[in-house]
């Protein structure tokens, strides 16, 4: 069972920048892949951006050039984000895929980005 826990949404002006944390109970290598997903009002979940135990990324066209996801090589995966714009105001989900093709998520962080 894989518990991930977020840190560092919060209120942001257009144009400035956030780093979202998101610390897993497993480590890295235990773990195919991570992400970050968000969820704004009336929309549905939305893939941002993914990352492989291979360190390949993939990012939704909306915000590439923009954020820019990573790792450590423990537990840690962050999500940079820059150049923020008021549409990418959501919640933030956390996103773990075990080894056997399980799906875990965070509770989410609420991004708030005024224009």
């Amino acid at each position: 069972q894989v518990q991930l826990v977020e840190s560092g949404g919060g209120l942001v002006q257009a144009g400035g920048s956030l780093r979202l944390s998101c610390t897993s109970s497993e480590m890295i290598f235990n773990i195919n892949a991570m992400g970050w997903y968000r969820q704004a009002p009336g929309k549905q979940r939305e893939l941002v951006a993914s990352i492989t135990s291979g360190i390949r990324t993939n990012y939704a066209d909306s915000v590439k050039g923009r954020f820019t996801i990573s790792r450590d090589n423990v537990k840690t995966v962050y999500l940079q984000m820059n150049s923020l714009k008021p549409e990418d105001t959501a919640v933030y989900y956390c996103n773990a895929v075990d080894r056997l093709w399980k799906n875990y998520w965070g509770q989410g962080t609420q991004v708030t980005v005024s224009s």
